[in-house]
């Protein structure tokens, strides 16, 4: 009679093979209003930042900052409650300019997510 441990090793590598292992992503931003490198001739009142995944609701971080370094933005970041993978901020009335995005989040899969990127308002 064959070892129980002879006959458990196969059963056990071939029930581990069918079961699946969940796949942990970093949050990628895959999408924004205005865009990255995006020209407007009309100043927006909100800026909106999507990613290909939900991130996590605490730690989120959205500044817009002029060409001479001053915050616009009204620090006023929130989360979309029906798409948690949206996140966006209002910003004062901006002037003509090149502006940076900078944002921070933290993916479902804990790791903090930083980028940045520009715009420019057209007169």
């Amino acid at each position: 009679m064959p070892k129980l441990t002879t006959l458990l090793k196969p059963l056990l590598l071939f029930t581990m093979l069918l079961i699946p292992i969940a796949a942990s992503a970093h949050a990628i931003l895959v999408k924004s209003q205005p865009a990255k490198d995006e020209e407007v001739t009309e100043a927006p009142k909100q800026i909106d930042l999507w990613f290909n995944d939900p991130v996590r609701s605490e730690y989120k971080a959205l500044a817009v900052i002029d060409s001479d370094g001053k915050r616009v933005d009204k620090r006023d970041v929130e989360q979309d409650l029906l798409d948690g993978s949206h996140i966006h901020a209002g910003v004062e009335d901006l002037q003509p300019g090149t502006y940076t995005i900078r944002y921070r989040v933290v993916s479902q899969d804990t790791h903090i997510v930083t980028g940045k990127f520009q715009f420019t308002v057209k007169p």
